[in-house]
């Protein structure tokens, strides 16, 4: 017996379409043989999560969904690390939630981020100086089309800035995900200057697990960015990321614009007067510099809670890098706005803002 949905009732900004093919196997085994048959067939399909960072098309999806919501989480001792295993089904807070009661080091500022374990590798999360990359010793893939687990290191996983080979070309299932952690009730050093100024400390401090959680988990809801009641929570999140370009365009800048080399400025070097300089560690290659988005936007004259007229898709009223849904949004609306913002960007700056979202259903 084939069962329907609606994309609406099951993402974080609430839109999409129907789902005329939809199947929810709840255990390791089943969802490994549905993968199989469904994937080896000529219809399109779709792996979905927790649905936190997708945009869906308002039309009818074309082909079988299957929706992940194994769970499961165990540990074990490798050395002077530990090994932590959770089902792809699992929520991903729910799992920073045990690492940090579990008195185990790595995860703790990734607190609040929604969805599910097995689609974090996919986006590479990451938020407050960390990312999934950071921590991940392997993860367990089934590739379409098969019904055999491989297991996948970061090595072929080409993770970078909210990026993976998972997501761009490398098709298949994510059954578990496996994290090389620390034993520790202090957090690993933080790099975020926000996080250390909400805690009081300096960077590269190093604080109570818990700590960490409950700081990061005060910024997000600050920001609308943790799965709530809150009108402002409807959404997928950020939805644009923060462009990296050349440093020579980010010179071009006003003053004020926060900026994030990629890589370590050079310390100084002291020459004496008279003597030949040796620079033999000079790189002239442009490593990039990471802008913030949320600059951008404002600074292009788009404020929090701004909407086109007409809609209910509106930027948050906390913070200008998400889009809600104010009620009955649809998807064309929440592109729309998009669309606007990139403009608008584009136009101030000659910037062009990418979405973070997976776009479902579109050609």
């Amino acid at each position: 017996m084939t069962n329907t949905a609606e994309f609406r009732d099951l993402t974080t900004i609430r839109v999409g379409g129907t789902i005329p093919d939809f199947r929810e196997p709840t255990t390791r085994a089943d969802l490994i043989e549905t993968f199989r048959d469904v994937s080896s067939g000529r219809d399109p399909w779709f792996l979905l999560g927790g649905g936190s960072n997708i945009v869906v098309s308002d039309e009818p999806f074309d082909g079988t969904v299957i929706r992940i919501s194994t769970r499961g989480i165990d540990r074990e001792t490798d050395g002077e690390r530990v090994l932590v295993t959770a089902q792809a089904g699992e929520p991903w807070d729910e799992l920073v939630e045990w690492t940090v009661a579990n008195g185990l080091a790595g995860l703790e500022a990734l607190s609040g981020i929604p969805g599910t374990v097995g689609a974090a590798p996919i986006q590479n999360i990451g938020a407050y100086g960390a990312e999934l990359a950071d921590t991940l010793d392997s993860l367990q893939f089934v590739p379409a089309g098969r019904g055999d687990v491989v297991t996948l290191r970061p090595d072929a996983l080409n993770f970078g800035y909210r990026q993976s080979s998972l997501k761009d070309g490398l098709d298949g299932l994510v059954a578990s995900v496996t994290f090389a952690l620390t034993p520790s009730e202090t957090s690993t050093p933080i790099k975020f200057e926000q996080l250390a100024n909400a805690l009081g400390v300096e960077l590269g401090a190093t604080v109570a697990l818990a700590e960490i959680r409950r700081a990061v988990l005060e910024l997000r809801s600050s920001k609308g960015m943790v799965i709530s009641d809150d009108p402002d929570s409807v959404s997928v999140g950020s939805f644009f990321t923060n462009p990296v370009v050349s440093e020579e365009l980010s010179r071009l800048l006003p003053t004020d614009a926060p900026r994030f080399p990629l890589r370590e400025e050079r310390a100084p070097r002291v020459v004496p007067l008279g003597i030949e300089p040796e620079f033999v560690d000079y790189d002239t290659e442009s490593h990039g510099v990471k802008l913030s988005a949320a600059w951008l936007i404002e600074r292009a004259g788009i404020g929090k809670g701004f909407a086109l007229a007409g809609s209910d898709a509106a930027l948050s009223s906390k913070h200008t890098l998400a889009i809600i849904n104010r009620g009955e949004a649809t998807t064309n609306q929440v592109l729309e706005l998009a669309r606007y913002i990139t403009i608008r960007v584009h136009d101030t700056f000659g910037i062009m803002l990418e979405p973070e979202p997976t776009m479902i259903g579109f050609d």
